[in-house]
């Protein structure tokens, strides 16, 4: 008798980090018995932040019922947070899944979507604050997990969630031999990555070219969460 695959799908959205998606997929694509479906509204190709296409595999209206939901994060979140189409999918999805989870700001669509109320998560640290209007709790790890919900701190951080979340799926003997098979043995060039770990002048500067793309953010978060609390989104 054959096995019931196990249905895994991201999100894809204009204008996402394709390495939010990407990194976690190369991992549990290789989870046996596992199918990858990059879901969005039509699967018609999909630009992301880096200037080029994904395709998606699946719209909304054809997604099967997942056993895991993955949102990953990028500029255009920042559209995703009172999107009601997406949010609804993302709510009717994730009220089913085994597994609801993300990578970077994705965490912050998760929680728009209602899907975040007092559990703790992870998202990129320049955002990771605003999870607290959406009734989560904010945790500065790399990959944080609160019962069925996993998410992943920003970026690079979906692979090692990737790992995190194939060793829960498959077991950690799996999740080891997907990891020498990619050869994923991170060495940075520089120290740095985290604002711990890096220079206070890199940080700051940081800080100051994303503080307007910051601040939209913030108000559309706001809005998002409004709209929560008035049940005008789910």
């Amino acid at each position: 008798m054959s096995r019931k695959p196990l249905e895994i799908g991201i999100l894809v959205f204009p204008d996402m980090t394709h390495l939010d998606a990407m990194g976690p997929a190369q991992v549990l694509a290789l989870v046996p018995g596992a199918r990858l479906h990059l879901m969005w509204k039509t699967t018609g190709p999909v630009p992301t932040e880096a200037g080029f296409c994904i395709v998606p595999t699946v719209s909304f209206a054809d997604c099967p019922p997942l056993d895991v939901l993955c949102v990953p994060g990028g500029t255009g979140q920042s559209s995703m947070l009172t999107d009601r189409e997406t949010l609804d999918f993302l709510r009717a999805q994730g009220g089913q899944a085994h597994y609801v989870t993300s990578v970077c700001s994705g965490s912050l669509v998760l929680g728009a979507a209602g899907l975040l109320k007092g559990y703790r998560a992870a998202s990129h640290w320049m955002f990771r604050d605003l999870l607290s209007e959406f009734g989560a709790i904010p945790v500065a790890e790399r990959v944080v997990r609160d019962r069925n919900r996993i998410t992943g701190g920003g970026v690079t951080a979906g692979v090692d969630f990737g790992f995190v979340l194939a060793a829960e799926i498959a077991g950690e003997t799996v999740a080891r031999r997907i990891q020498l098979l990619i050869e994923y043995d991170p060495q940075p060039p520089f120290e740095g990555g985290t604002p711990e770990r890096s220079r206070p002048e890199d940080v700051a500067r940081t800080r100051e070219l994303m503080q307007k793309p910051l601040e939209a953010w913030t108000a559309q978060v706001a809005r998002a969460a409004a709209n929560l609390k008035r049940g005008e989104a789910p």
